[in-house]
């Protein structure tokens, strides 16, 4: 049993009916709570459930329900609609436009009938009115932007949660990381941009011009013809040449753009190397020139988007024109040819940002499908549709005949391969480099799926339970660790969250990291990607992570890599006393030290060719023996 195991039977507390655990803190459990195991609660809508202590008071929206002893209160709120917000903020919005228009249009008949002195009664409804419809106006603006914003940014943060889960935990193959930065960043905007620039100023816009149009066809249906013309230029055709312009731009600007990011970020990571063979200047000049491209294309773009504008300006000016020239042929009166030109000149209000909108519109729709490409790209292992609980028990991890192969036509990575793993047994795989045994790692976490061959969990496939369900059970250290832009200390967190500061010193003290850390301290930021630790840093960094989160099943890959002999041996004999009694998969190149370990496995082209203890093997012909005979000969030096 693992030191975590037996953390957590020691802090198990049973809940009492109140969903609270026996330490007084708030508790999660579904008891009292009314939850079923989807997550619903008993009013039949999924939310949020938790329970309050006495005295508390619930929040606005909040479903209440009292216990039957009278004590705490169980809390569900109901779940954010975002239909209904959006509709909200489109009316909210088309209403702010449709205030405006009543504002200019009372404005305008207040104005030239004051000019009338006319008495003071004929104009006080046409002053409330003004001030009614100033005040509403900026009331509906704020309740559309805090709405429509409010759904953009839920919108926005669902792509990205996706985008995340496409990408964990095996990330996309194939794919460069500028590219995937891109699609993160910039194409997870559109979800916010086809809202708030597009969707909702187009509801707003159509309100807008009916309603113009409307008024003008009760004052003059002549003027309303002229009026829906120019209305019909400026938000349908307008839009629709800047929507296929932008088409056109888009094949030529997204490559350009794409190929300036990858090499922008090849310039950043391999800065060191570039500089080492004298390959600066040229990369500069690559990059230089990949920019010069892109904005002269970009320019070109700005240009065609400058002159749509100006279309749109003068549609308005010469349809305003129009209204006033019809007005005037038809006799009509001075108040009413006031008020037909302001509604007509500001009916294009809302309406001659659809320019802009058409040309976001095709940029919009070119990330949504960059991003459904993205999760439309099958999963590295398939999720069971209904996965098993976690077999209770010690685990026992079996291994039979597994085959993995990394892609079609490729020989297999591992060919048949069986093994055993026990509570509290060690096993070393030893081996050549491409020999299969970090993929054997990667098929104990579920991050490759074998093409035939079983792994089995206290006798059930693991390919029955979720995967980060195998993966509380089966991780440590990986072949690539990562190291964040963060704090030495999150860095570690990221393994155990609730690592207290004696568990962190031990951690980095078994990983003999403590002296570095009493240099660097604890708050050193570490670069991203681990540009500012050695490899042997990064690897014992790795290694202390993999000690910290201490899963019941401990796998090791390669943890003495990139370190200097002396180092290697001493953390070896640490990390082997330190696993003693201890499930533990060792994958090393080093055979110091490994006549501690249970059993020694050598892989081969994908086989295992070899099988025992270490006095077994270095006393038979075959790769174990070789190695061990070349190190010896390597120490007496």
């Amino acid at each position: 049993m693992s030191r975590r195991d037996a953390e957590r039977e020691d802090t198990a507390v049973d809940r009492d009916d109140t969903g609270r655990e026996g330490t007084g803190r708030e508790g999660t459990g579904r008891e009292g709570t009314g939850r079923d195991d989807t997550g619903r609660d008993d009013t039949g809508r999924g939310g949020t459930v938790t329970t309050a202590r006495a005295g508390e008071t619930a929040s606005p929206g909040d479903i209440v329900t009292a216990r039957a002893d009278g004590g705490t209160t169980v809390r569900a709120k109901a779940p954010v609609r975002p239909g209904r917000r959006l509709a909200l903020a489109a009316t909210a919005g088309a209403a702010a436009e449709l205030a405006g228009l009543g504002l200019i249009g009372s404005a305008a008949w207040l104005i030239t009938r004051a000019a009338e002195q006319p008495p003071l009664a004929a104009l006080s409804v046409a002053i409330v009115g003004v001030r009614a419809f100033a005040t509403t106006r900026g009331v509906l603006r704020y309740g559309e932007r805090l709405a429509g914003h409010d759904v953009a940014l839920r919108a926005q943060a669902t792509t990205r949660e996706r985008l995340y889960e496409a990408l964990i935990p095996a990330g996309l193959p194939g794919r460069r990381g500028a590219d995937l930065l891109s699609r993160m960043v910039d194409d997870t905007d559109a979800a916010q941009d086809l809202l708030v620039r597009v969707l909702l100023p187009a509801v707003a816009a159509l309100v807008t011009a009916l309603a113009a149009v409307v008024l003008a066809a009760f004052l003059l249906p002549a003027a309303a013809l002229a009026l829906l013309a120019g209305l019909a230029v400026a938000g349908v055709l307008i839009p629709a040449g800047t929507a296929a312009a932008a088409r056109r731009w888009a094949a030529r600007i997204a490559p350009a753009r794409a190929d300036l990011a990858a090499r922008v970020a090849d310039l950043v990571h391999g800065s060191a190397d570039l500089a080492a063979y004298g390959a600066g200047d040229r990369a500069l000049s690559a990059c230089a020139e990949a920019d010069a491209r892109l904005a002269r294309l970009e320019r070109r773009q700005a240009l065609g988007n400058a002159l749509a504008t100006g279309a749109g300006v003068l549609t308005q000016g010469l349809t305003v024109l129009a209204v006033v020239l019809v007005a005037r042929g038809a006799g009509t009166g001075p108040v009413a040819t006031a008020v037909l030109a302001l509604t007509a000149l500001v009916a294009f209000e809302p309406v001659l940002p659809m320019a802009a909108a058409g040309e976001r519109l095709t940029g919009v729709l070119a990330a949504l499908r960059r991003l459904r490409e993205i999760r439309a790209t099958p999963p590295a292992v398939a999720e069971p549709a209904r996965p098993r609980p976690v077999p209770a028990g010690p685990p026992v991890v079996e291994v039979s005949g597994l085959v993995v192969r990394h892609g079609d036509g490729r020989a297999p990575a591992l060919d048949g391969v069986s093994l055993t793993l026990t509570p509290g047994r060690r096993v070393a795989l030893v081996g050549p480099s491409g020999a299969g045994k970090s993929t054997l790692l990667s098929a104990l976490m579920r991050l490759v799926e074998p093409e035939s061959g079983v792994v089995r969990l206290n006798g059930t496939d693991i390919r029955e339970l979720a995967s980060d369900d195998v993966r509380a059970l089966m991780t440590g250290l990986t072949q690539d660790p990562y190291v964040f832009r963060a704090s030495l200390r999150d860095n570690l967190l990221l393994a155990g969250p609730e690592a207290g500061p004696d568990e962190l010193a031990e951690a980095v003290r078994r990983a003999r990291l403590d002296r570095w850390v009493e240099r660097t301290g604890w708050d050193t930021v570490l670069g991203e990607d681990a540009r500012t630790v050695s490899g042997g840093q990064l690897q014992r960094l790795a290694l202390a992570r993999a000690l910290l989160h201490d899963p019941p099943v401990l796998l090791l890959d390669e943890p003495a890599e990139a370190l200097d002999t002396e180092t290697a041996e001493a953390l070896m004999a640490d990390l082997l006393d330190a696993t003693r009694g201890r499930t533990t998969l060792l994958v090393t190149h080093r055979l110091h030290g490994l006549e501690q370990v249970d059993e020694i496995v050598v892989l081969e082209n994908g086989r295992v060719t070899q099988r025992g203890t270490h006095d077994e093997l270095v006393g038979v012909p075959g790769y174990y023996g070789d190695l061990w005979r070349s190190e010896e000969m390597v120490s007496r030096r």
